[in-house]
């Protein structure tokens, strides 16, 4: 079905390439790599996989630039429901998570280049070199952090959106707005009480299905404003 006739469909095509990509860096590469309080095998993982962590460093670029079309086939999808409402969604959900991400792939960067152990930095000694690697991984979660309220800030215009519209069902904009509400609580948690966050992870599953519901609904029903408000009238 063209873009035309089904604008929806467009945009869960968008949304599931997004879905795609995300585990690799957010899951995967860190359970993989990445071993907690221990400097000296994670910078050795790193070193012996660089080719994993530097496709991780590429889904990062990717991803940005994906996020990038996803919200704006939202704002395609949305803006004569509610204009200032899908433009917000546009700037919470594509452009500063996006340039987060982009400045994650720097951190990346860093903690490679360490693992590496260049002639530029033998003027530290190994377990310094491992101590820098170390702190690149960690200034890239404390990223991942700060994006975790963006993520739930799209949400609620996502949610308003979906809740306002005729083409698209009510409770899935409840559960949208559930679904950011809980991602703001996780990344504040992560900051004040982060011995709590993984379980609070765990308690909050049921409304992070609602990004996968709208999803799903876009891929496999579809969407169209125009439809919808040839039937209103």
């Amino acid at each position: 079905m063209s873009s035309a006739r089904n604008p929806g469909r467009v945009v869960g095509l968008w949304y599931l390439s997004l879905v795609v990509v995300g585990p690799l860096t957010l899951l995967y590469i860190p359970n993989k790599l990445f071993v907690h309080n221990d400097a000296a095998a994670t910078a050795a993982n790193i070193a012996a996989h660089q080719l994993l962590f530097k496709t991780g460093m590429l889904a990062d670029m990717i991803g940005s630039m994906l996020l990038i079309f996803v919200v704006l086939a939202f704002y395609r999808l949305f803006k004569d429901v509610d204009k200032e409402l899908a433009v917000w969604l546009v700037i919470t959900g594509g452009i500063m998570p996006a340039t987060l991400m982009l400045v994650n792939f720097v951190s990346s960067a860093g903690a490679l280049m360490a693992a590496q152990g260049p002639t530029f930095l033998a003027a530290f000694d190994k377990r310094q070199q491992d101590a820098l690697v170390m702190f690149f991984v960690e200034l890239h979660e404390h990223q991942i952090t700060a994006a975790e309220i963006l993520w739930g800030a799209w949400l609620f215009p996502m949610g308003l959106l979906t809740y306002r519209s005729r083409f698209l069902p009510r409770f899935i904009g409840v559960w949208l707005i559930v679904n950011g509400a809980a991602y703001v609580a996780l990344s504040f948690t992560r900051v004040m009480l982060p011995e709590y966050a993984d379980k609070l992870f765990l308690y909050f599953q049921p409304a992070f299905f609602g990004e996968l519901a709208i999803m799903l609904w876009l891929l496999i029903k579809g969407a169209n404003p125009l439809r919808a408000e040839v039937s209103s009238a």
